[in-house]
């Protein structure tokens, strides 16, 4: 089977390659002939683990290939993936201009009968529409088209494409049918679930899960902290939670607020379709707004910790894109701490293993990069760790919180236990828990 995947964004690069993993000979095509030929030298222009790995190995078996020529792309393939960005607009809603184009440029290369399967995540009656490019712009093109939502997560991406959840397929198309079914043949012969809807409601099942998992971390987040103000661990309630089958573990993290590609625009694009037909979505609203004002509002937490005032303070920020193992910093909430640190009149000392490249144009030039978290530790009036990095768990605090002016660290990830980084000599604040005092420590040792 041949398979074309437009856009080698993140979406399509990391199923292209996966798909060529599971045996497939892969196309993935960009109009950006400097991605292209970057690609094709080996260069990988995302930091996924484990990417670039696979994008050698299946080069080197010719199973994978990359090209800006989308018409002989097309032309020999008997499936055809759209997945290209949808970035909301000012209101939310998803911007489908690339879809769309995407679209007719498809139909104008289509002859035998292909399947064309929209990967990119759209709202409900998109399908439909790119079907309707697809006979206009062709009309004697022999096609049907697909619903294919991706799930995939920055940073396990990989591994969530070879060991899935579900793989959602909205068709209406018998023979279409059988042959995604075939694709993902490899998958589901190991006992990874397909479920077949029809396509409208393939389309809703991404937004509504993405929403519903905004949902569950801003419950998380409002929980803890209700429990810093009653005296609760936000750590034991969620393990309490969790332990209810009907709620699970997952997703009951505190934290800054969400961030990244999808959770804040999936909702946003969810509400805003609601609003369309004439409904209003309450619960989704209030989501969004909670977790702007949460991620507004963490530099207040900093601030608290440094006596009241960071103004002539340095501050370390470890960790800048949206979560670890990516180097996206989209929606990220350091793209609002620091601004407001700085504001604040704090200068502001930087590190991020992969994202300081991306972090540079969207944040003030007064920020300064560093090649560690050591060295951007070294002569701080405290430190925040923004992302769950485990180089930030592995290294020895113990020796580098005497680099700093003062031992302050507030941890906005929760990556350390209290009263272990107390006896560390450091005055450590977390989310959803008490404030741990190195001197209370000592105290109460010597009591």
């Amino acid at each position: 089977m041949n398979v074309t995947m437009i856009g080698t964004g993140y979406v399509g690069l990391v199923s292209g390659v996966c798909f060529a993993e599971l045996g497939w000979n892969v196309t993935c095509v960009d109009k950006l002939t400097s991605k292209i030929e970057a690609l094709q030298r080996g260069e990988v222009p995302i930091y996924e683990p484990g990417l670039a790995a696979l994008i050698e190995s299946n080069r080197n078996t010719e199973r994978l290939h990359f090209t800006t020529d989308m018409q002989r792309a097309v032309r020999s393939a008997n499936v055809v993936f759209i997945a290209v960005g949808t970035p909301p607009d000012a209101t939310g809603k998803a911007d489908l201009q690339y879809v769309y184009a995407a679209a007719e440029g498809i139909a104008h290369a289509l002859e035998d009968f292909t399947v064309v399967v929209t990967k990119s995540t759209v709202p409900v009656g998109t399908n439909h529409e790119v079907a309707r490019i697809l006979k206009r712009t062709n009309p004697n093109a022999r096609f049907a088209v697909v619903s294919n939502p991706e799930f995939l997560r920055e940073g396990t991406a990989i591994e969530d494409f070879m060991n899935p959840d579900r793989i959602v397929v909205g068709v209406e198309d018998e023979e279409a049918g059988t042959i995604i079914e075939k694709l993902y043949r490899p998958l589901t012969n190991r006992g990874f679930p397909l479920l077949r809807t029809d396509i409208n409601t393939a389309e809703m099942i991404k937004y509504a899960a993405n929403s519903f998992l905004a949902n569950k971390i801003a419950f998380i987040n409002e929980v803890a902290d209700l429990c810093e103000k009653v005296g609760a661990n936000v750590e034991l309630v969620a393990k309490g939670m969790g332990m209810d089958e009907r709620i699970g573990t997952r997703f009951l993290r505190p934290g800054p607020g969400f961030g990244g590609s999808c959770f804040p625009k999936d909702a946003a694009a969810l509400a805003q379709l609601a609003d369309s037909v004439g409904m209003d979505l309450r619960i989704v609203k209030t989501v969004i707004d909670y977790n702007l004002d949460r991620r507004a509002r963490m530099a207040e937490r900093v601030i608290h910790a440094c006596g009241g005032s960071v103004a002539g303070k340095t501050i370390a920020i470890l960790g800048l894109t949206f979560k670890a193992n990516t180097d996206d910093m989209r929606e990220s909430p350091s793209l609002s701490i620091i601004p407001q640190l700085l504001k604040a009149g704090a200068a502001i000392r930087a590190y991020d293993p992969e994202g300081m490249d991306n972090a540079r144009p969207l944040l003030d030039s007064s920020v300064t990069y560093h090649t560690s978290a050591a060295e951007a530790l070294t002569g701080t009036d405290a430190a925040t760790i923004v992302t769950e990095w485990a180089e930030f768990k592995q290294m020895n605090w113990a020796a580098k919180k005497d680099t700093m002016r003062a031992p302050i660290l507030v941890d906005l990830r929760n990556m350390f236990v209290p009263a272990d980084m107390a006896a560390l000599g450091m005055d450590y604040y977390s989310i959803g828990r008490a404030p741990a005092l190195a001197k209370a420590h000592k105290l109460a040792k010597t009591a």
